[in-house]
């Protein structure tokens, strides 16, 4: 989330500002100057950017130990707090000496800087903003905070600022997530399929009960344990028949404990018997998993008694045919019994964890989108108006997320947009991990 500090001199704006991107009237308005003494601070948003904006009081210099001293102590820590200062001046006015000079100090910080010329409504502002490029702090946007003027070039300059912060948040969360946290592994799927077999062999103990009887765990239980160096939590959960066959209270809530562990996992491995391979209700479970947004593997136990070329043949037929929306699961075979092909197994969940986890960078991420669109062109929309695609970002990961910028978001088609899904995943490799795509319309949200 990036911070906004707006800084200028008294009775230039500020606070106009701060309701308007808040929503609401938090900061007093007033023609008197100097109504804002203490920084104020409110989650806002413009756009899609999620923002945390600072009002300050109005710069006034003092050296004696006065209110204005202290109102300016105020200011230079919400500057410090920062990612980016919102300068503003009264066009109307034109720059005054408390302007050059507060404009001096804040270069001094080495803060990025977006320069708004206020109150532009009327035609008389053209002086001030030119003489504003004296000030040394880039080229002024004319703004009106009252009448929602310049917002849609406020975004454009804040929306590069925003994606710099994210991913060194999501770095950071990266690496804090590396360093200290395990990775979590939910097994879900049918009554009897080998699920705590599975997790057995992984842990190399019988820490979870088994047998031939099916629907012997009935809670979600969780273990440590670490593999090449990684640390794992291992959920063993109930199996999961139809709903309709689910009946008494005790099977519901072994239920509820199995759904709550995977919506709570990074990675769903999806335990199979190779001879009933992709059923009805594991399609179900697969799809659930995708909708919340968990990285998916699929794990084809009893392998060692299977009849292995139509357990292969069926689940591909399956895959392709009623699981289309996530292309590309790994797909594992084991033997949880006989502990065969269990380092195959984690091998392909840290290979769906880490496209869980991928950011794109820009510069492959644009060219993508251009060939893609070169190759086969928007079509007109469902309005018969005639779609433009204008740019695509990489909104966040865990799942990979993104936006596309249209003039005609509302008229693209559905097919078209799986046809992007679908490129993206394959050029980039992100088969087993849902992919989200929105088309959005880069309107100015406060023209009403």
């Amino acid at each position: 989330m990036l911070t906004l500090a707006i800084i200028g001199r008294p009775n230039v704006g500020k606070s106009t500002l701060f309701n308007r991107l808040v929503g609401k009237k938090l900061a007093i308005v007033h023609d008197q100057p100097g109504v804002t003494r203490d920084r104020k601070m409110a989650p806002a948003k413009l756009k899609d950017i999620e923002l945390t904006v600072i009002d300050t009081a109005g710069y006034e210099y003092s050296t004696t130990d006065n209110m204005e001293q202290r109102m300016w102590k105020q200011t230079q820590m919400a500057i410090n707090d920062a990612d980016v200062c919102l300068f503003m001046f009264d066009a109307r006015a034109g720059l005054q000496p408390y302007d050059e000079f507060f404009a001096d100090l804040v270069r001094k910080t080495q803060k990025p800087v977006i320069l708004l010329a206020n109150k532009c409504e009327g035609k008389k502002h053209e002086d001030a903003i030119h003489e504003a490029y004296k000030l040394g702090l880039g080229q002024p946007i004319p703004f009106s905070a009252e009448h929602g003027i310049g917002f849609d070039d406020l975004y454009m300059e804040l929306l590069p600022l925003a994606e710099q912060k994210q991913k060194e948040q999501e770095k950071q969360e990266e690496e804090e997530e590396n360093d200290e946290k395990p990775i979590q592994i939910a097994f879900v799927g049918r009554p009897n399929v080998g699920k705590s077999t599975l997790v057995n062999a992984l842990l190399g103990h019988e820490r979870m009960l088994t047998g031939p009887e099916a629907g012997m765990t009935r809670d979600a239980i969780t273990t440590e344990w670490q593999w090449q160096g990684q640390r794992f939590k291992l959920v063993d959960t109930a199996g999961l028949r139809k709903q309709a066959k689910v009946v008494n209270s005790l099977e519901k809530m072994s239920v509820e404990s199995t759904i709550y562990a995977a919506n709570m996992a990074q990675v769903v491995v999806l335990v199979l018997d190779a001879d009933a391979v992709l059923d009805k209700q594991d399609l179900t479970i697969a799809r659930k998993t995708v909708d919340e947004g968990r990285a998916l593997v699929i794990a084809v136990n009893k392998w060692d008694i299977a009849k292995r070329k139509e357990s292969l043949d069926k689940l591909n037929y399956k895959l392709e045919t009623s699981l289309t929306q996530i292309a590309g699961v790994p797909t594992v075979t084991i033997s949880a019994l006989k502990k065969e092909g269990l380092d195959k197994l984690m091998r392909a969940v840290q290979k769906v964890y880490k496209r869980w986890n991928m950011r794109i960078p820009t510069a492959p991420l644009n060219k993508w989108f251009a060939d893609v669109q070169e190759q086969n062109p928007a079509p007109l929309g469902k309005n018969k108006r005639r779609i433009k695609l204008k740019y695509v970002t990489q909104a966040k990961t865990r799942p990979p997320s993104f936006f596309i910028f249209s003039s005609n978001p509302e008229g693209l088609p559905e097919s078209y947009l799986r046809y992007l899904t679908n490129s993206l995943r394959q050029t980039f490799d992100l088969g087993g991990v849902p992919l989200r795509i929105t088309v959005r319309k880069g309107n100015n949200p406060y023209v009403k």
